[in-house]
């Protein structure tokens, strides 16, 4: 019984957070894709918060108002506390276009890393596979984050990847010896 209760200690001890941001297809799912089974490698539960897939779920069809924004990264940190609760690590892959998203949940989850995936609009539009600059362009959205909505890039990350000169593995790699230094 004693056992028991010193794995969920030492679970629930070991989880923290990270907060991956950056424009639409800077390369931030693509980091995390890599950065998954790095965790995972240290024993960690690791659950990923992708904000298009949990946006199916809370707001499925977006308005992408400031409200309904404001409420699903709430929504999003929540759901992030309830696992880190539980002992799971959480990596929110999500945009968060907003300074004061992410800033909510550095406040409310203590163990937090913020990643700044940095890269040019020009080369996001690019390599946009989904379509969200295209349809920004044709006026089919008007909220794309660094089109037509502001994208407040971090002031203070705990970490800036340059995802134009840095491999998915190798940016994974640079989060997890930041996650080994702040939490190990």
């Amino acid at each position: 019984m004693i056992a028991d209760g010193l794995v969920v200690f030492m679970s629930q001890f070991q989880s923290f957070a990270i907060w991956i941001t950056g424009l639409p297809a800077s390369g931030k799912s693509t980091i995390v894709s890599a950065l998954k089974p790095q965790l995972e490698g240290l024993g960690l539960t690791v659950e990923v918060l992708e904000s298009d897939e949990v946006r199916r779920v809370i707001t499925p069809m977006p308005s992408y108002s400031e409200a309904e924004r404001d409420l699903f990264y709430r929504a999003l940190v929540f759901t992030g506390e309830k696992l880190l609760a539980h002992g799971v690590t959480v990596v929110f892959d999500a945009t968060a276009s907003r300074r004061h998203y992410r800033d909510f949940a550095r406040s409310v989850i203590p163990r937090f890393i913020e990643v700044s995936v940095e890269c040019p609009l020009a080369t996001c539009m690019e390599r946009d596979k989904k379509g969200t600059y295209l349809k920004g362009q044709l006026g089919d959205s008007l909220t794309v984050p660094g089109l037509q909505s502001p994208y407040e890039a971090p002031t203070n990350p705990d970490l800036r990847i340059d995802s134009t000169t840095t491999t998915s593995s190798d940016a994974a790699s640079q989060i997890l010896d930041l996650v080994k230094v702040k939490f190990f």
